[in-house]
Parts: structure tokens; C-alpha cells; sequence
């Protein structure tokens, strides 16, 4: 009888290499094929030491026959080792061939609970020391580019937890080297699965933009501390997300129709916006402290581009009046310049070899 709360539990893929099942099975049975050879080379090499009860000779075929009945452990008895030798080696040879044979015979079911043992291990041990990650609901294009830009910022790939509910799509993530989990991340026992309760980040990266509000409301009322990153694609369940609980909520739809204006009129401020949402390379945009040698001083001084300014919560354009003068606490909002290979004999010169070039 099936049990409907089981099909729906979820699924947690760890990341790990697994070797193929065909290749496994054909390791089985060439290890089993060679036992048996090696036995028949025994029995056939002292074939004067058994005794056939049918005709009293021992052929290549009745030592294949022996080999068989014996490693299987059929044993009828017909051919039987009547030599000091034969029952010698009987004893030291194949007896272990025997147990080995066996072995390999149950060696699938074995690895199987050996599998999930270790398994369920690992899982245990996952849950008890995951915390302060980052939960990533989605792994479709907006989940997969929003985990590249964390990584290029130096999140650290073993502190990502993906959920999706298609199997197909966590088992990339999980070859990913991601932990992933198989589940509908609008359900508590899922979202638990993934720790959200521990998590620091959660990224709602769903197609649905229904679904986005419920993995919002989920997540909020599991972790109400949690910072939670959505994304919908009408700009009119806006509000929804932020009623739900997510502190920050980006339109996509809205958010490429804009890019497509601006690649129309601009093309060039077009191209600058998108080399900044391409996290690591060429130009980027960060935020980091102000240093102590920075306060007191104004937003002009500082040595880097300084778009904007943090302060108490609020985000402040470097021409707001209260950016005439640095506080301790502080954060900026900078632009930097890293390092983007280029195709052509400049050997990978990125933005900063350019820049140096034309400072010099």
C-alpha cells in the first residue's frame, strides 16, 4: 500500500560522484566470471584427484560442472575431490573462492544498504552543522544566475542550498557540487529540509510569481529573520511579496524592458548596465565599509567611484545633502574595475590593464 505523505516527502541530494550502473554490474560480473575461471584451473590442473560417479574421468566440461555447482553451492555430489591434493585445495582455495563468489553475488543488495547508510549519515550530519546558508528556491535561469553572482562575489558553494521541485533540475544542481533537494519549496516540511529555519538568505527565484508568495510566506513565517530576495515577473504582485515578508523584490519582465529601451536609445550606457549585473568581471559594482581615514571627509575624497551611501538602513545618492560628510558605520556603494579576459593577442588584458595603460 502506498503511502501518499511518503511520495511527498522530500528528496536531499548531496553532492558526491556515483559510478555508473551498467559499469557497476559488468565489475560484478567479470569478478565472478574470473572466480570461476580460477576454480576450473584448479580443479582441471589436478583432475586425477576427483572422482566422477558417472564415468570416473574428469573433462574440461565436468570441471566447468564442478566449478558451478560448487561456488553456487548447489553441491550434488557427483564429482567429488578424492586426492590428498584436491581436498587440500578444496580446503585453502576454493572454500574462499566460495564465500567470495557469494559475496560478489549479494555485493549490489550490500552496497545498496551500505549506500543509504552512509547516506543517511551524511544527511544527519548536514542538517546538524548547516546554518548561516544561503537558500536558493529555483534552480531555473534566474535561480542558476543569481547562484553564478554569489559565487563570483565568494559565497562559498557548500554553504548554497537549492530547492526545486523537478527532479531533473536537482540532480544538475546537485552534480553542481550544490546541496540540493528534491520538493515544493511552498511547504513547510521541504523548506525544513533545507534548514531554512537556520538559513541567512533566502532567494525566491520561482517561474510562478503565485508561487513566489507562497514560498515567501513560508519561509517568513519559518525564519522571520531571514533576509528574503524575490523575484516576480509583473510588477503589480510587488506588493504581495513585500506583504509577505520579502524584504527586496525585483521585476524581471520590467526590469528587460528597460534594458531593452536603454540598448534602443543608449546603447552604450545599455552595454556599461550590463557589464555591472555581470558580477566579477569588468566593471562591478560593491559595497563595503568606510574606512577610518574616510570619515569626516566627503563622498568626493573618496579615492574610489562612490555611487551612494548606506546609512542608518537607507540608501543615499552620492548627491543627497547627508553625503557631504562621512559617519563611522557607513557603507558605499563603489564602482570597481576587475579583470575580463578579452579574445585577441593583448594577451587577456582586462579593465584594469586598460586603464593602467591609459593613465600611463
Amino acid at each position: 500500500m502506498n503511502d501518499p505523505e511518503a511520495a511527498r516527502r522530500p528528496l536531499v541530494l548531496l553532492p558526491s560522484a556515483r559510478t555508473g550502473p551498467l559499469r557497476a554490474v559488468a565489475k560484478r560480473v567479470g569478478i565472478a566470471l574470473l572466480l570461476l575461471f580460477a576454480v576450473v584451473a584448479a580443479v582441471y590442473a589436478d583432475r586425477d584427484g576427483y572422482r566422477d560417479s558417472g564415468d570416473g574421468k574428469l573433462s574440461l566440461l565436468d570441471a566447468f560442472y564442478y566449478a558451478t555447482v560448487t561456488v553456487s553451492t548447489t553441491g550434488y555430489g557427483d564429482i567429488t575431490p578424492v586426492g590428498d591434493a584436491a581436498r587440500f585445495v578444496n580446503i585453502v582455495f576454493i572454500t574462499p573462492v566460495r564465500v567470495l563468489f557469494l559475496i560478489v553475488l549479494v555485493g549490489t543488495t550490500l552496497e545498496v544498504l551500505a549506500e543509504r547508510t552512509r547516506e543517511d549519515w551524511r544527511k544527519s550530519r548536514w542538517r546538524a552543522r548547516v546554518r548561516d546558508h544561503i537558500v536558493v528556491a529555483g534552480y531555473g535561469t534566474k535561480g542558476r544566475s543569481a547562484i553564478k553572482t554569489l559565487l563570483s562575489t565568494g559565497v562559498d558553494r557548500g554553504s548554497i542550498v537549492v530547492v526545486d521541485p523537478d527532479p531533473r533540475v536537482v540532480a544538475e544542481a546537485a552534480e553542481a557540487g550544490f546541496v540540493s533537494i528534491v520538493g515544493d519549496a511552498t511547504r513547510n516540511s521541504v523548506l525544513k529540509q533545507a534548514g531554512v529555519q537556520r538559513a541567512r538568505e533566502i532567494v525566491v527565484a520561482s517561474a510562478r510569481d503565485d508561487t513566489a508568495v507562497l514560498i515567501t510566506l513560508t519561509a517568513r513565517q519559518l525564519n522571520p529573520h531571514a533576509g528574503i530576495q524575490a523575484s516576480v515577473r509583473e510588477s503589480e504582485n510587488v506588493p504581495l511579496l513585500r506583504q509577505s515578508g520579502a524584504d527586496r523584490v525585483v521585476t524581471s519582465s520590467e526590469a528587460a524592458g528597460r534594458l531593452l529601451g536603454m540598448s534602443t536609445s543608449q546603447p552604450a550606457v545599455s552595454e556599461v548596465i550590463e557589464d555591472l549585473l555581470d558580477q566579477g568581471s569588468g566593471l562591478d559594482l560593491v559595497s563595503r565599509a568606510v574606512r577610518p581615514d574616510e570619515v569626516g571627509g566627503s563622498l568626493a575624497a573618496v579615492r574610489e567611484p562612490a555611487l551612494a551611501v548606506v546609512r542608518d538602513g537607507r540608501t543615499l545618492p552620492f548627491d543627497h545633502p547627508r553625503c557631504t560628510t562621512l559617519e563611522a558605520g557607513d557603507r558605499l556603494i563603489v564602482a570597481r574595475s576587475s579583470p575580463r579576459p578579452r579574445a585577441g593577442s593583448d594577451g587577456g588584458k582586462g579593465a584594469d590593464g586598460a586603464s593602467a595603460a591609459s593613465e600611463q
